[in-house]
């Protein structure tokens, strides 16, 4: 919603300073922001002197503030527009800042003094006047109240820590919101060093040796008190343990807090605050000399190496199922490693990462790829039925991230762990907030931390998950020699146990493998070329259908599609035990062929893909239509169900052919009724925007049709007549079902004769 007094600021600072170099056009919104922040910022340089100016308020225009006016008020401002930019600068923080009128008048008195108040530095900068390292705060988008969420107990611990170490060089004001973050926990840090005796330029906020020194000869029990007990009490509540209040006074039931926490992180439950807990407060990682019991590492662990890591008191590993396709880093699994691991009295868990270091990389769609892909891989390695698996979101995730993409990907892993027959269970490998946010959504069972990652806005306040597994510390060699090895020390709650036997290796089948992604461009003109000798060009539909109208997908594009699922349609085909080139037939088929002819008589919605999509869209939602409907809601047909999605699969299809599967074994999850409409759009729906769920679906149609019509399952040497039966029946059993299977069979070929039986048996 828009501010009118910010709004005021904005036209204030686009009217003066739109002719001086280097200084932005500000939108015009009324919303506070950053940029709103920085173009004060340059305009107050400006008029201090500073140049050039930048966004940033570093020590170079604090040194020429507190040179120029080292006490701002109405005897002192150096003009008329840097009164200007207290003003603006006041509304956007919410105070009142008088009339943008360059006039320090009263209503900019009580705005600057609530403002110190606030901040809690009014004790230490008494009055009305501004003090350099106020304007530098006051230039932030950091809130001095309690905002939504926050905490007033960590709010007055920030006003504390303001009002005691604001005089020091290198200790800025920080928020008072009620949140623990980076900047309170850099200034967190100063404050222990200043306390410590360190003197400005040394003490720096680092969690370095001096201060771990320091830490150390300052141990505290029942009876203890002072700042160092108020210190040590805040980082008690910056880490959410419940029951403590902000004291300076060691008592029992803050002893009671300390044994609690000391028992939850595996730490020697004493009562005290010892360096171990001092350090478990401070940074996530805690204290990274201990000793684990569990590891985890990209590199194979041999026999030597095995047997010392064995010796150093290592009982649990953890390792990777797969590489990174397209990358150099071999990380995965070895023939032969996990009982080598096992012979030396190590179990082991398993990891599943692929790109899992952007935000971007995560929806549900790929959720449930990844989830078909890692099941196929740990069943592949002998990990038995039951065994968690650690899914891998390796970067620093924002909260907003978490919500928009982590939660929504592991549905999807919960989603592909049923399709590919509910063999594991899941885990997550993540910053604090993410462990937790995802265990608290119920979608996994353990939590493996990134805890190495101290700078982490995830790790930061964030308590440890309450179903913590594996806490990662820190990178240590273990072992000389032969037996040397670069790992992940990690201490291990007992949750995880891992697995030291593991099923036999399975059978050696003619399973298919993944495309290599060197014959890409040459597949593609193979597909294309076919394509244009049976009537398809490059886009729009084929000669003899519907030749006025238009497809949504072009040749190139459905190839490239099929190309970057191919984990996906390899797992599948795998797990399932039938041809993969089967799979993608039908899939990038029907994908091709998606029409979204224009017609002027919509009272045939098959006519129309999207149309059709459309028309049970609104069936089920009640005439509450997304945009891609919006040109159609008042031509819109009664439809409970039409195919949808890339495969073009009913919602009442798919669940006949998933109950059949989930009968077979093949599925793990909860059978639909056909008959119910909730049940209906439940997987429709899943079908409609859920990518990977509906190429999991083709190959349980292929297998419902051959159950309905009496052939055997397709299997890994189904052969060519019956292929070509499955791929008629999966349009219908008609006679143009049975001419256009004729055409498909020439893509199965190409994929199958040219690239596939090639790929497995040389890859």
């Amino acid at each position: 919603m828009a501010d009118e007094l910010v709004l005021r600021a904005q036209r204030f600072f686009n009217t003066t300073y739109s002719g001086y170099a280097g200084m932005p056009k500000l939108e015009e919104n009324g919303r506070t922001s950053w940029a709103v922040m920085y173009a004060l910022t340059r305009a107050l340089q400006l008029e201090i002197g500073v140049s050039p100016q930048s966004n940033a308020f570093g020590p170079g225009t604090l040194s020429a503030l507190k040179s120029k006016v080292p006490s701002i008020n109405e005897n002192t401002s150096p003009s008329a527009n840097f009164t200007r930019i207290i003003q603006a600068a006041l509304y956007c923080k919410g105070y009142d800042g008088g009339e943008i009128d360059g006039i320090y008048n009263g209503r900019v008195k009580d705005g600057v003094s609530k403002l110190k108040a606030n901040m809690g530095v009014d004790s230490i900068y008494p009055g009305s006047s501004l003090e350099p390292k106020v304007v530098k705060a006051l230039l932030t988008m950091d809130a001095y109240t309690t905002i939504s969420g926050g905490s007033d107990s960590v709010r007055s611990i920030q006003q504390w820590m303001n009002s005691r170490y604001i005089g020091r060089a290198d200790y800025f004001i920080i928020p008072c919101d009620g949140f623990y973050s980076r900047d309170v926990q850099k200034a967190q840090m100063l404050a222990i060093q200043y306390e410590l005796g360190m003197a400005d330029g040394t003490a720096n906020g680092v969690f370095g040796p001096g201060t771990k020194a320091g830490i150390k000869s300052h141990p505290l029990s029942v009876g203890s008190s002072g700042t160092w007990v108020q210190l040590f009490s805040a980082a008690m509540i910056f880490n959410r343990r419940s029951g403590v209040s902000f004291t300076s006074s060691y008592t029992s039931g803050l002893a009671s807090a300390v044994s609690s926490f000391q028992s939850f992180l595996k730490l020697d439950v004493n009562g005290t605050a010892d360096f171990p807990t001092w350090a478990s407060l401070l940074v996530s990682y805690g204290d990274d000399t201990r000793k684990g019991t569990a590891f985890d590492c990209a590199d194979e662990v041999t026999a030597d190496r095995a047997k010392a890591l064995y010796a150093a008191g290592y009982r649990l590993g953890g390792r990777y199922l797969t590489n990174v396709p397209g990358t150099t880093l071999d990380k995965k699994i070895k023939p032969g490693e996990l009982a080598t691991m096992a012979s030396a009295g190590i179990a082991c868990f398993p990891i599943y990462q692929t790109f899992g270091d952007y935000k971007d990389y995560f929806s549900r769609p790929q959720g449930t790829s990844d989830a078909i892909a890692a099941t196929d891989a740990a069943l592949a390695h002998g990990f038995k039925k039951g065994t968690r698996i650690y899914f891998a979101i390796d970067y620093d995730n924002t909260d907003e991230e978490i919500t928009a993409n982590l939660i929504p990907h592991f549905k999807g892993i919960n989603e592909g762990m049923a399709q590919a027959g509910g063999y594991f269970q899941v885990g997550i490998y993540a910053t604090r907030n993410a462990c937790s946010r995802v265990s608290e959504a119920g979608l996994s069972t353990a939590s493996f931390v990134s805890n190495m990652s101290m700078g982490y806005s995830g790790n930061l306040g964030f308590p440890m998950p309450s179903d913590w597994a594996i806490d990662q510390i820190k990178t240590i060699n273990v072992g000389s020699g032969s037996g040397l090895i670069e790992i992940d020390n990690d201490i291990s709650s007992g949750r995880e146990s891992g697995q030291k036997s593991y099923n036999p290796a399975p059978a050696k089948e003619d399973l298919d493998v993944a495309f290599d992604p060197i014959f890409d461009a040459e597949l593609t003109k193979d597909i294309q070329t076919y394509f244009q000798s049976i009537g398809i060009p490059e886009e729009g539909p084929p000669d003899s259908w519907l030749p006025t109208g238009k497809t949504k997908h072009t040749t190139s594009y459905c190839v490239q599609f099929m190309l970057s699922w191919d984990s996906l349609f390899t797992s599948l085909a795998r797990m399932l035990k039938m041809r993969k080139a089967l799979i993608q037939t039908s899939a990038i088929w029907e994908l091709r062929h998606f029409n979204i002819t224009s017609i002027e008589d919509l009272s045939v919605p098959k006519v129309n893909d999207n149309f059709s999509d459309a028309c049970v869209y609104d069936y089920h939602n009640d005439g509450v239509l997304p945009d891609w409907v919006t040109d159609w809601g008042n031509k819109l047909q009664s439809l409970d169900d039409c195919s949808t999605g890339i495969g073009q699969i009913f919602g009442r299809r798919a669940i006949k052919a998933r109950n059949h599967a989930i009968d077979l074994g093949l599925l793990d999850e909860a059978k639909r009724d056909a008959t119910k409409d909730s049940d209906v759009w439940a997987v429709w729906e899943k079908l409609h925007f859920n990518q990977s769920y509906n190429i999991s679906t083709v190959p349980f149609m292929h297998i419902l049709h051959a159950m309905e019509k009496g052939m055997a399952r397709p299997g890994l040497t189904t052969s060519e007549a019956n292929t070509e039966k499955l791929l008629q029946y999966y349009q219908g059993d008609t006679a143009n079902a049975a001419e256009q299977a004729k055409l498909r069979m020439g893509m199965y070929r190409i994929i199958e004769d040219k690239y596939q039986s090639v790929f497995r048996k040389y890859l």
